[in-house]
């Protein structure tokens, strides 16, 4: 999973995409994206409105947990998208404005990481990361360290 300082950031560089841009194979385009300052890149964040919350997919552990075994690519990228766990980047100016549906107030707010549905949500890509809008009332746990934490199998 990439740092939180990252994230809060507002934008992740996943492991992958940075690798890439070391080795300049990136386009140039997305190398001036990530170079440029935070100002600028955030212009490119969609804004949630209504009651959605804009989240982001924390990148999946690149090795099976307490083992040297690294996951294939595919292993990584569906355990992301089944993702349970994610971290809310922004909220729009809506969510949890009703008193009667959220009588104790808000259930999470920006910065916080929360556990929602699989597959919960509009998947959008920027960059190639991936982001996801969901409803207010789609939260339905907020967790202080999500390491460790994935969706149950069948």
């Amino acid at each position: 999973m990439s740092d939180i300082a990252d994230i809060t950031k507002g934008i992740i560089v996943p492991e992958h995409l940075a690798r890439e841009l070391a080795r300049g194979s990136q386009i140039q385009e997305d190398k001036e994206f990530f170079d440029a300052p935070i100002e600028q890149r955030a212009k490119q964040m969609p804004k949630p409105v209504g009651y959605k919350l804009l989240c982001v997919i924390p990148e999946a552990p690149d090795n099976f947990e307490n083992s040297a075994i690294v996951k294939a690519d595919i292993v990584k990228r569906n355990e992301e998208i089944g993702t349970v766990t994610l971290f809310v980047v922004a909220m729009g100016p809506d969510a949890y404005a009703d008193k009667e549906k959220f009588p104790t107030g808000p259930w999470c707010k920006e910065g916080d990481f929360i556990i929602t549905r699989t597959y919960a949500g509009t998947r959008i890509k920027i960059r190639g990361q991936e982001f996801r809008l969901i409803n207010d009332d789609m939260v339905e746990a907020v967790v202080e360290d999500p390491r460790g934490i994935s969706r149950a199998a069948a």
